[in-house]
């Protein structure tokens, strides 16, 4: 199978590939291209290096990620990997490398901030998922709740649950084939994250002969793995809201030794050292990392500090060797056994295949330990905090439909807060009602609109007293209301408005939560508004607040909303606004942005969430829905919310937007095209020059003329046949580190070209390789001298490197006998570097002469 890239109407890549080290390859280089400044931005973020060009605004984040040891996790986990997943993930990160450079000239931030490009650590796709995923479980509540008891009493510790850490919801159900039209299942759902630009999930299909498989990448990382689909089997997964993270107030005392940290075993030595943390435009951050038994202190307090004590950490596993098994799963059977060896986060997942096999269970790895280590800060020196192994994770048979949306239900016994029962709920009543299901029915599941929350404020409404006219009018409105967030609704707007009034006047009554002293990383967690926001449904419920009355500030928020002027449609101030690093915009300058209103609401299953109190200014929302077909795997549907490019400019950069804010799915396999990798040129008093990949087969008669002519002596294939020649064209049309281009020139042959990545060539153990190197092998086809040819050719050659491929430096490495081509480099501009003796696979070697042209170079 050749190494090819195709893309679809959308510009989702499709990729093909001889072999999975060479498939995974091809998906590192895609996402350096596709993703560049996405993926450089969160491997600065692990390394706790983000700050150095985002600024002032950075360095929390990035204080923290040093503090965590993030980078040093990263590193355990990845040489704790087994030979293959290494060797796998190291060869992603091999693609990336390569192609980053490319990548990154066509993306407008880098020149934006003044970012240079770093060769990747291999560990980095383990860094990645760490930063991204470290705060997912929300252990800062345990800070807002530790800091709610010490000023509310312990009585008040879960006083605030909102059932989920603020925003967090994602959907997925399964039919079985007893509900649906063809007898096979279905999995369908749709994560909710943040919405950022460029997006969370990249979709994509990743094909050899061990297995074609589609599915949702996280970019930076390899493989597929939370949602796919191999044809005869299918797999999706929830946050399971499980609790698997623990905070410890520590004592710690400096010795002449360096620091010690009180435990349950008395005084233990704690390691520690110091970092620096570079800000643009501000001076540089010192900062202690200090780690106890329990783990790396993230925050000093005023008696101690505050250590984090997290499943990675302690075991040196991330679980990435289920990335790999979960391309080559078949069946339920194999989905089920790959996350067996899942670490973090922790989900739910579901599952099905073409047998009929179905799956429902958690995966990942949570601690056994006391309920206070779920709900509070617990302090170091107490024995009874710390862990005592693990849980048994929990699964069940599937009778039926099967929902997961962060729910009390499946995980209960791994956590203390899950999501409320809204959406779950809702989901079940829609799948259940039916047993004639299709896949392309899924969207009115994924855009169901109903809020099951809203009558914890219609029925406090029902028998207020003394209202005025107008605010009678607006209680009647909303009393007979559908209940259904839908964006052209003005009464789902009022709603919103009186839910607002409500939070904030509520919210004036916990002024003593204000301020608290934390982290500046964690402030968005200990912000009164927020939590009272999201925990809307408990306190007016609760019986803890006596002194406030919850009617009296309803009937207020009633007359305040009653007395404004009419409210817009709910769409008109619900809209998206997709988060980017430098705030970027969503549409290029000249292109006519249109409406971003939306329908939905937090606990909707169109679960579309902003601060209720605050603003109805959408941040999370789907950040991709799907629909996986067991019959007919080309019948499966997905979208995202920008699309397939991280490049503002780019024709795919938003283009699925319209279909994401209608709720439209797209198909999965929509005809595709193979990405062109041609370059034409015209040159004044040369001609017009066109570089095209070869066809192994269509130019065999061609290349093997060349390639065994008396002039290609150090091509060093004279002696080969023509079907041996043949095998070694193919054999590099199979691999996506080699690249053959035949060149012409007026339409006539004049030239052949390879290009290679020297990371996988036996020319990159000969020198030192930089990140974005691409090699370049020339051979001049047999005719008359031309004055000034050779100049001309290997100008639009480097031309072709560095504006079309986007690699900066181009290593050549001519036989040292070979003078004439060394003369020619060197008079092109190269700079000479190295003598070396390269090695081939057949044993064969040769002593080159190494030669180098940079992009700056060129250009000067």
């Amino acid at each position: 199978m050749n190494a090819r890239v195709f893309r679809d109407t959308y510009g989702v890549p499709h990729l093909e590939a001889g072999d999975p080290l060479a498939l995974v390859y091809l998906q590192g280089v895609n996402a350096a291209r596709d993703r560049a400044w996405q993926i450089e931005l969160e491997r600065r973020r692990y390394l706790g290096t983000s700050a150095a060009f985002l600024g002032a605004e950075a360095a929390p984040w990035d204080v923290f990620a040093r503090q965590a040891r993030l980078a040093d996790t990263a590193r355990q986990c990845f040489e704790a990997l087994d030979d293959a997943t290494r060797e796998w993930v190291t060869a992603y990160v091999e693609g990336v490398n390569h192609a980053l450079p490319g990548g990154a000239a066509r993306a407008p931030e880098f020149a934006q901030t003044g970012l240079t490009l770093e060769e990747w650590e291999p560990w980095a796709p383990l860094g990645i998922w760490l930063a991204v995923h470290v705060l997912f479980a929300g252990f800062p509540s345990k800070l807002w709740r530790t800091h709610v008891a010490e000023h509310l009493g312990d009585d008040a510790l879960e006083l605030f649950t909102s059932e989920g850490p603020h925003g967090a919801g994602s959907n997925g159900w399964l039919i079985p084939g007893s509900h649906t039209a063809t007898g096979q299942a279905i999995v369908a759902g749709d994560p909710h994250r943040y919405v950022e630009s460029p997006g969370v999930y990249q979709q994509i299909q990743l094909t050899c002969p061990e297995y074609d498989v589609l599915g949702l990448a996280v970019p930076g990382v390899p493989g597929l793995a939370h949602f796919g689909h191999t044809g005869t089997v299918a797999w999706s997964i929830t946050n399971a809201m499980a609790d698997y993270q623990d905070l410890y107030a520590e004592q710690l005392r400096r010795t002449p030794d360096g620091v010690e940290a009180l435990g349950p075993d008395g005084w233990q030595p704690a390691t520690s050292h110091t970092e620096m943390v570079e800000v643009a435009d501000a001076e540089p951050i010192t900062v202690d990392v200090i780690e106890t038994d329990r783990g790396p202190v993230i925050m000093a307090t005023v008696s101690g500090a505050v250590s984090l004590r997290y499943p990675p950490r302690v075991t040196g596993r991330l679980g990435f060797e289920a990335l790999g098994n979960l391309l080559r799963a078949t069946t339920v059977g194999d989905v089920d056994a790959a996350f067996d060896e899942w670490v973090e986060p922790v989900n739910v997942v579901l599952a099905a295949d073409t047998t009929g096999g179905l799956l429902h269970r958690t995966a990942g790895m949570v601690p056994r330990r006391e309920r206070a280590n779920m709900l509070r800060v617990v302090p170091a020196w107490d024995p009874a905090y710390q862990w005592d192994g693990w849980h048994q994770m929990p699964r069940t048979d599937v009778n039926g439909p099967a929902v997961m949306a962060n729910a009390r239900e499946l995980a209960a016994e791994l956590g203390v807060e899950f999501a409320a029962p809204h959406r779950s709920s809702r989901i079940r009543e829609l799948v259940t009602a039916r047993d004639d299901w299709a896949v392309d029915e899924m969207p009115s599941i994924h855009t169901d609109t109903h809020l099951g929350s809203a009558g914890s404020i219609l029925d406090l409404l029902t028998d207020l007293a003394d209202l005025s006219p107008t605010a009678v009018a607006l209680r009647t409105e909303l009393l007979a209301w559908d209940r259904r967030m839908d964006a052209t609704s003005t009464t789902a707007s009022s709603y919103a408005a009186v839910r607002k009034a409500l939070v904030s006047r509520l919210t004036d009554h916990f002024t003593n939560l204000e301020n608290a002293d934390v982290a500046e990383i964690f402030a968005p967690w200990m912000d009164p508004l927020t939590h009272v926001s999201f925990a809307l449904e408990n306190l007016l419920a609760t019986d803890l607040i006596p002194d406030v009355n919850v009617r009296w500030l309803a009937r207020e928020a009633l007359e305040e909303v009653a007395a404004r002027k009419p409210r817009p449609p709910w769409g008109e101030t619900h809209q998206i606004a997709p988060l980017h690093a430098l705030r970027g915009p969503v549409f290029a300058p000249g292109e006519e942005p249109y409406d971003l209103g939306l329908s939905g609401d937090h606990h909707c299953v169109l679960s579309t969430s902003s601060l209720p109190g605050l603003t109805d200014v959408c941040v999370r929302a789907s950040a991709a829905r799907y629909a996986w077909d067991l019959a007919d795997r080309s019948a499966s549907r997905w979208v995202v919310p920008l699309g397939a490019s991280g490049v503002l400019g780019d024709p795919h950069h938003h283009d699925q937007l319209p279909y994401w804010l209608r709720g439209s799915l797209l198909p999965v396999d929509g005809a595709t095209v193979r990405e062109e990798r041609t370059y034409k040129v015209t040159v004044g008093g040369f001609g017009a020059v066109e570089i095209a990949e070869a066809d192994p087969e269509q130019d065999l008669d061609l290349i093997y003329e060349w390639v065994t002519a008396e002039r290609a002596t150090f091509w060093g294939m004279q002696a080969l046949s023509r079907e041996e020649i043949a095998a070694t064209y193919s054999f590099l049309d199979s691999v996506p580190t080699h690249h053959v281009y035949i060149v012409r020139l007026d339409g006539v042959p004049v030239a052949l070209l390879q290009t290679y990545d020297p990371q996988a060539d036996p020319t990159g153990s000969a020198y030192e390789i930089q990140a974005g190197d691409i090699g370049v092998h020339l051979l001049v086809a047999p005719g008359e001298a031309r004055s000034g040819f050779t100049g001309n050719l290997v100008n639009v050659l480097a031309r072709f490197v560095f504006e079309h491929l986007g690699n900066p430096r181009i290593v050549v490495d001519p036989d040292i006998r070979n003078t004439r081509a060394i003369t020619r480099f060197h008079r092109s501009g190269f700079t000479l570097g190295p003598k070396a003796t390269i090695t081939h696979p057949d044993g064969t070697s040769k002593t080159a002469q190494f030669a180098f042209l940079t992009r700056a170079g060129f250009a000067g």
